[in-house]
């Protein structure tokens, strides 16, 4: 008798159906899987067989033989323990067959029968929703991430036994209720914490308006860090759809107990992470921290000490909001939609440009030269705002605390509506993702900012690329200022933040 068990296993952030076919006939006992499946997968039959006799199951001297379908594409993971159980379960007449096909399945078997959590359960719900299926049954700690998704039932099973026991009807499992999520502002952190830094506040401002990239160079205690992990709390708050999109990254890296993910991510990695980390990759392929900060800030500090490998990789990202990881398996694509703040320190030492009496810069010419050469041209061409942080002087201490988060954010929320109405039907949604297409439409400029431009692209020589993102840049400043045009004084402040 063969049975047919429907779960799935992630391509990428979505999830693909497989099938889980079993075949019980007569040979030498054991049971054979097959269909291109990893190591884990492979390993999966000696845990279904002892949470089977465990369950208090009868595991029968006879041959299995587990098909895995479609059998062109590698599956990975744990998730297939709980189909396979089922199946072979199935096969043998425990299990019954009228709801064993209305559910996608999917579960980490132990020795005892209990439920381990699986990842990419998010993805999973919304291609059972896609199929027209009833819902998944998952491990309860799946089953509240699973429930996002409207219009189906995340039954959540503490063990393969209870499994078997709900679906021949013998147990009532109610399904977790359905709840969107609720978004809470609470990074704890606030930008009026920030002493001074006006023009590095005005620049994160812009950044955050416009979608536009920060690089940050200044002395060591300068306030970098602390800038950067406060961009998020002038954003405005994340839309169902981001927190959704966001949610099933993190649900396939396997970071369930952060699902979901209802605030913008900020991710910091360390400058040794590898170009896998970074980018995304392994042996088992997973998302990078590209794709984990998608929605949210991606913080490079110390962006020369990062492989130079790592940093080119970024070209990619950076242009097209998506990151291709190329395998002997196949092609999976992740999104990685971020903001990129960069910060540096000017030389090895920190403080050449920034000596203060106190200290000063120890470091040769050529030190600096081939430190800073570790940042490509090409990279920072597609920075949009280079800004300068100074050491905050003593005196500055004692002023008046500076605007507040809250209110900043209300002038960010307003140019990202106009820019939400002047992009409308369009791929494109902020200042900062626009192409040349757009910028020759909506970056109109007056005749004195054109002339301004014009006389700082001959004496700065500025690339085409940083001609334009100069254009993204004003546009954006014109927008906080509630501008229909672009004024010379927005132009010279966008100019105000290349090097």
């Amino acid at each position: 008798m063969v049975s047919k068990v429907k779960s799935f296993s992630t391509y990428g952030v979505d999830a693909i159906e497989i099938t889980v076919e079993v075949d019980s006939s007569k040979g030498l006992p054991g049971i054979i899987i097959v269909g291109l499946p990893d190591s884990a997968v492979k390993e999966s039959k000696e845990r279904v067989r002892s949470a089977i006799t465990n369950s208090g199951f009868r595991f029968p001297g006879k041959k299995f033989t587990v098909n895995l379908a479609p059998a062109g594409v590698r599956k990975e993971g744990t998730n297939l323990d709980l189909p396979i159980a089922l199946g072979i379960l199935a096969s043998l007449g425990v299990v019954k067959g009228e709801k064993l096909n209305s559910y996608l399945i999917a579960g980490e078997l132990g020795l005892s029968g209990e439920l381990h959590p699986v990842r990419g359960t998010l993805s999973a719900a919304v291609l059972a929703k896609e199929k027209g299926l009833k819902g998944v049954i998952v491990p309860p700690e799946n089953a509240s991430e699973a429930a996002l998704i409207e219009g189906i039932e995340a039954i959540p099973v503490k063990s393969l036994k209870e499994a078997v026991e709900f679906l021949n009807g013998e147990l009532h499992s109610p399904p977790v209720k359905h709840s969107p999520p609720e978004y809470t502002a609470n990074y704890g952190v606030d930008m009026a914490e920030v002493v001074g830094q006006l023009q590095a506040k005005r620049a994160l401002e812009i950044a955050a308006a416009g979608k536009h990239n920060v690089y940050m160079v200044g002395p060591p205690g300068s306030g970098k860090t602390m800038l950067a992990r406060r961009l998020p709390t002038i954003m405005p708050q994340m839309s169902q759809e981001e927190i959704i999109e966001t949610s099933k990254i993190y649900s396939v890296a396997g970071l369930i107990h952060q699902v979901p993910v209802v605030q913008r991510p900020f991710r910091s990695p360390h400058s040794s992470a590898s170009e896998a980390s970074i980018i995304g990759g392994g042996s088992s392929v997973k998302p990078g921290e590209v794709s984990l900060a998608h929605n949210g800030v991606l913080f490079l500090d110390e962006l020369p000490e990062f492989k130079k490998s790592v940093i080119e990789a970024l070209r990619q990202p950076l242009e097209d909001r998506i990151v291709t990881v190329s395998r002997a398996s196949g092609s999976f694509t992740f999104p990685a939609d971020f903001l990129l703040v960069a910060a540096s320190n000017p030389c090895p030492c920190g403080y050449y440009g920034f000596s203060d009496g106190v200290h000063y810069c120890k470091c040769t010419p050529l030190q600096v030269k081939r430190y800073r050469s570790k940042v490509s041209g090409p990279i920072m061409d597609r920075i949009d705002l280079q800004v300068t942080v100074p050491a905050v002087k003593p005196e500055e201490f004692k002023g008046d605390k500076g605007e507040s988060s809250a209110k900043i954010k209300e002038r960010v929320l307003k140019a990202r509506e106009i820019q939400k109405k002047r992009f409308k039907g369009s791929k494109i949604s902020f200042n900062g993702q626009m192409g040349r297409k757009e910028v020759k439409k909506f970056c109109k400029l007056t005749p004195e900012a054109e002339e301004l431009l014009n006389h700082a692209v001959s004496t700065l020589g500025l690339s085409a690329r940083a001609y334009n993102r100069v254009l993204k840049v004003s546009r954006t400043i014109a927008d906080l200022e509630g501008s229909d045009k672009i004024l010379p004084h927005h132009v010279a402040e966008a100019l105000s933040y290349r090097e």
